[in-house]
């Protein structure tokens, strides 16, 4: 199954992600559950970081909070929303 796992950070935050991002990197690179795509989200400037987006393919939710919740940015407190869905992915025209 796919998931999504949407992030907003907290205001201001853009020193304490680029402060984590190696072990953030470190993380995604070891983490059990497989990665389709992630990246940050952006603000209107299309530069400044404001968030993280995650499609996982997971055996299940369990799981996916699971790399959520040991995610480092998580364990700095990044994050000031994280929402986490269910995804059917239907179209990849890549």
């Amino acid at each position: 199954m796919h998931y999504v796992i949407h992030c907003l950070d907290h205001d201001g935050a853009v020193e304490k992600r680029l402060a984590n991002y190696d072990d953030h990197k470190a993380y995604l690179a070891s983490a059990p559950v497989k990665t389709v795509i992630s990246g940050p989200l952006l603000a209107d400037d299309e530069e400044t970081m404001i968030g993280s987006c995650f499609v996982l393919e997971a055996e299940n939710i369990r799981e996916v909070e699971d790399f959520n919740r040991n995610d480092p940015f998580a364990k700095v407190g990044l994050w000031k929303t994280v929402s986490i869905c269910p995804f059917s992915k239907r179209v990849d025209n890549r």
